[in-house]
């Protein structure tokens, strides 16, 4: 089911818990040379739901941060080496646990009148948000996708927003440890 609104996309990567982890995927173009790219550029990915201003500028900022890291620098020209653009989602799933309090009447371990056992099982539905940080490099020249990136993780809709942007950078972090990615020779 899709969300129409974007529980600010910084709760992209919010906490669900530390045993959540985020999955991070990536595929490249193993006939690009990526050492030569040193300049990159935003652009807007046509399609893509658009991010209110302030998750636009946190994204942004976070992937500018890591660019910075590996040795690209930020152009407006329309020279640039590299155009990135992201596509950013929250979806949701609906989670069912049941609990057993394993009492109640009915044949038990024993069996016969001294028996007991049986339970009562009880339930509850949850909703769980999941984000989705899709991250988009092509090369100007021939402005074909050269790298993509993906993050997904379990989102927490109650954590603040320096823990979101804590996770959304740890994300983006995450996405570019493969960039450039490495080429057997």
């Amino acid at each position: 089911m899709k969300i129409r609104f974007v529980l600010p996309l910084v709760l992209l990567m919010g906490s669900a818990g530390s045993a959540l982890a985020q999955d991070v995927r990536y595929n490249f173009d193993k006939a690009t040379n990526f050492t030569g790219f040193r300049t990159y550029k935003w652009v807007a990915i046509k399609g893509a739901t658009p991010l209110s201003d302030l998750v636009d500028r946190q994204i942004k900022a976070a992937v500018d941060a890591e660019l910075a890291l590996k040795g690209l620098t930020k152009s407006n020209a329309d020279l640039a080496d590299l155009y990135i653009g992201y596509q950013a989602a929250v979806g949701q799933e609906k989670e069912y646990t049941s609990f057993d309090s394993g009492w109640g009447y009915g044949p038990g371990w024993g069996g016969g009148w001294y028996g007991g056992g049986g339970g009562i099982s009880t339930g509850q539905t949850s909703t769980i948000y999941i984000g989705q940080l899709a991250l988009d490099m092509y090369a100007s020249t021939l402005k074909t996708l050269v790298w993509r990136g993906v993050a997904s993780k379990t989102l927490d809709p109650e954590a603040k927003p320096e823990k979101q942007e804590k996770n959304l950078k740890k994300a983006v972090a995450k996405v570019l440890k493969n960039y450039p990615p490495k080429q057997k020779k």
